[in-house]
């Protein structure tokens, strides 16, 4: 029977998902696997994954092989081609005026298809720049406009809190991050203290915000007049996470909390 198995392509990537059609496999082996790019080497980090839901195992693209010596071979020789292939291109880039900034490049292993990130303030017509990038290595070439996070995700690096940054090392995708994650947290709205590496909110804003926000709606709002065993008050400050509130009652303090 078949089993669901997650591969990544790159260790510090995205998991994907493909079918194990009886292949004898462990985490960290590598292997050959058919995508609608091509065959792309890729090393296993789940094997026989369970908890996944809406998955149909039938439906999804097989695992083809464990990798062979000749298939290690040629996607190193592929990782050494596609850095000369992003040297290249960004050459042209520079020659055609292109306001744009490559990143980085891969071959799929067949070599079908050559992929090229960049990342651009505005929309680029390099409709030109495909065509000479595809006469030169006979291949399909994509070219994928990233954004910023996805810049910090290829690159890494360390984070505010001196650790590797999360879309680098586990994150499988970047949920949306709002300044109301900040704000029920009762962070300072100071962009040092809430923008990542990349500029944008940090991510692990997402990671309490359910907590955060379920304790809040049990809570008064600061400066909200309030009736309490004690007599009226105005509420001064909240503990949003221990789900305490602290009221004004005639001049004195005095904290309460919700069972």
């Amino acid at each position: 029977m078949a089993e669901i198995c997650g591969v990544k392509f790159k260790d510090y990537g995205k998991t994907y998902y493909f079918r194990n059609d009886g292949l004898i496999l462990h985490n960290k082996l590598t292997v050959v696997v058919e995508t609608d790019k091509g065959e792309q080497f890729a090393k296993i980090c789940e094997v026989n994954v369970k908890n996944l839901k809406n998955f149909d195992v039938d439906s999804l693209k097989p695992i083809l092989r464990i990798s062979t010596k000749a298939d290690y071979n040629k996607y190193l020789k592929n990782l050494r081609d596609a850095k000369e292939a992003l040297f290249y291109s960004r050459e042209e880039a520079k020659r055609l005026g292109l306001d744009m900034h490559l990143i980085d490049s891969s071959f799929t292993l067949d070599r079908k298809q050559l992929t090229i990130n960049f990342i651009a303030d505005s929309r680029i017509d390099f409709r030109e720049l495909v065509k000479n990038i595809a006469a030169k290595y006979r291949a399909r070439i994509e070219l994928h406009q990233m954004g910023v996070r996805d810049k910090s995700k290829e690159i890494g690096g360390i984070g505010h809190c001196g650790r590797e940054l999360c879309c680098s090392k586990f994150l499988n995708g970047i949920d949306t991050i709002s300044i109301n994650m900040a704000k029920n947290q009762g962070i300072a709205l100071n962009p040092s203290k809430i923008n990542g590496t990349c500029g944008r909110l940090l991510c692990c804003l997402s990671y309490e915000d359910e907590v955060y926000s379920s304790h809040r709606a049990l809570l008064p709002k600061v400066g909200e007049v309030i009736e309490t065993k004690d007599g009226k008050g105005k509420v001064v400050s909240l503990d949003v996470l221990n789900k305490k509130y602290t009221v004004l009652l005639d001049g004195d303090k005095k904290e309460y909390e919700i069972e």
